[in-house]
């Protein structure tokens, strides 16, 4: 994410979108959550939360359409992440200062691309700084893993594979990559995809995609992709059969379903290899489509 100060008033966070490169279900845990595997990446496609701080002690959300992304079902109250990142750090620093808060939506929702967890940690980073509360990294963290099982990444910088349910998270070198990325027009839930998922009994690794991405070699990483939702995606939605075989008549180095779903990316030999396949893509009707590279 990239935190900065607009004027003497305004702070903002540009808030990357994500990709899983690699995903492995691990086990069901007895909480509910799934013990996982996923390589995730930053990529160059942002949601901003701006962020003004007051004395009003009351914290107001307003939600904004960006390119590309609606705000229909998007609620501006405590169910909405950004809120709740936000009372938490109140809750937890006993801060009573309030705040109007902007978020600008361009990443889509239902996507699989973590957008909602990436506002969460754009919001708790943004208020401890906007306030000068001064939290530990450390402490954010585990805040930020009460949100969300991805919201954690959000809060470092780069790759990283993360364990566990996701709070888990080991740095991994690499990046500059480019992908292609589409998000069809229906969304899935992310338990309902868990639901579909059985976990395998023989566990796939992350290391090669892993070792792919730190080389930057992205006809390896194309070979290495895997995610194990995707074949559950594919039996709750026709969308995931479709944007298989729209991918397959691109010339990628390989491709995916990102997280739950429903969005696929491809891996492309670089930047301008992206647009083309973005090009091709809005030519067979899809209207959510993003050349990008990493996350600066």
């Amino acid at each position: 994410m990239r935190l900065y100060r607009v004027d003497a008033d305004q702070w903002a966070v540009d808030a990357p979108a994500k990709l899983n490169l690699f995903f492995e279900v691990l086990a069901k845990r007895s909480d509910g959550y799934h013990e996982i595997e996923t390589l995730m990446c930053p990529i160059g496609l942002y949601d901003t939360v701006l962020f003004v701080p007051n004395a009003s002690g009351q914290v107001r959300l307003i939600c904004a359409k960006g390119s590309r992304a609606g705000t229909d079902d998007l609620p501006a109250d405590g169910r909405n992440l950004v809120v709740r990142a936000i009372e938490l750090l109140r809750e937890r620093t006993g801060c009573r200062l309030g705040a109007e808060v902007r978020l600008i939506k361009r990443i889509p929702m239902q996507a699989g691309l973590g957008g909602g967890s990436s506002d969460a940690a754009a919001a708790l980073a943004v208020a401890s700084q906007a306030w000068g509360l001064g939290v530990a990294p450390a402490e954010l963290r585990q805040w930020a893993a009460e949100l969300g099982s991805d919201v954690p990444f959000f809060l470092g910088r780069g790759a990283a594979v993360c364990r566990g349910r996701g709070e888990i998270i080991e740095p991994a070198p690499g990046g500059g990559l480019s992908f292609v990325v589409v998000r069809p027009d229906e969304g899935l839930s992310t338990a309902e995809v868990y639901r579909h998922c059985r976990p395998p009994d023989e566990p796939r690794s992350s290391a090669p995609a892993v070792a792919a991405l730190g080389r930057g070699d992205a006809a390896a990483l194309g070979r290495a992709l895997f995610n194990r939702l995707e074949s559950a995606a594919a039996s709750l939605s026709p969308w995931i059969e479709r944007l298989r075989c729209a991918l397959a008549r691109l010339d990628l180095c390989g491709y995916q379903m990102s997280g739950s779903g429903t969005a696929f990316f491809g891996v492309c030999r670089h930047l301008r290899h992206a647009r083309t396949a973005a090009m091709r893509l809005t030519a067979m009707g899809f209207r959510q489509v993003f050349a990008v590279g990493g996350a600066v």
